[in-house]
């Protein structure tokens, strides 16, 4: 199961978009052909803006997640259970920093930091777009602006088939000063709901730390 959801988290995951092409049709119409072999209208009509709401309630770090783990790279970090989540650093040529485990499940999480300074509509926009890009049936099915201790941030729920595995997302997304952050909980579709509230507990301990 993680070897599956691995793979999908490499193609569904990145900070940049992905390659494409302009090409002109027999018929004269501009196209952009991208390296999955999917294609749109260059001049297609812009997309109705999406009005995202904002949670009125405020999230905090669980008193039980005890254990800070901080980025090498920029100064965040994400306050989690030892007992319940084991932890490792990820590959120097992976997009994660770190890579979090709920001991014995199949559920998993992702911390990917960027020193650039990303606004997060832009920063959780790749990140669809990339979904997209390796899921074509990827969309988003939830998104909210929280307040998570002391700092806005978007939260954001995604899902989509990739090879007939059908996956589902939920993540808090940050860009500011400190830089841009994805903190990304993952597991199978159908295993998502049974998991929610460790997911919610986890996300709950992402902070921003003075320099």
């Amino acid at each position: 199961m993680k070897k599956i959801l691995l793979v999908l988290t490499g193609c569904f995951l990145a900070f940049t978009t992905n390659a494409q092409i302009k090409a002109v049709t027999e018929k004269g119409d501009e196209v952009l052909l991208y390296d999955n072999g999917s294609w749109s209208y260059a001049n297609a009509a812009p997309k109705e803006e999406v009005v995202i709401p904002e949670n009125p309630g405020t999230f905090t770090t669980d008193k039980a997640s005890s254990f800070l783990v901080k980025s090498d790279r920029i100064p965040v970090g994400i306050n989690i259970n030892p007992k319940l989540w084991s932890f490792k650093k990820a590959g120097e040529d992976e997009a994660a920093e770190f890579e979090f485990q709920l001991k014995n499940e199949d559920l998993y999480m992702l911390l990917i930091t960027e020193k650039i300074e990303i606004p997060v509509e832009s920063l959780s926009g790749i990140a669809f777009e990339n979904a997209q890009s390796a899921a074509p049936d990827a969309k988003i099915v939830a998104q909210e602006y929280r307040m998570v201790n002391g700092i806005k941030l978007l939260m954001m729920q995604m899902e989509g088939t990739i090879q007939g595995v059908k996956f589902k997302y939920f993540g808090y997304y940050y860009g500011g000063p400190a830089g841009a952050v994805q903190v990304l909980c993952y597991t199978a579709s159908n295993l998502f709901d049974g998991y929610k509230d460790e997911m919610e507990t986890l996300l709950n301990g992402f902070v921003v730390m003075e320099k």
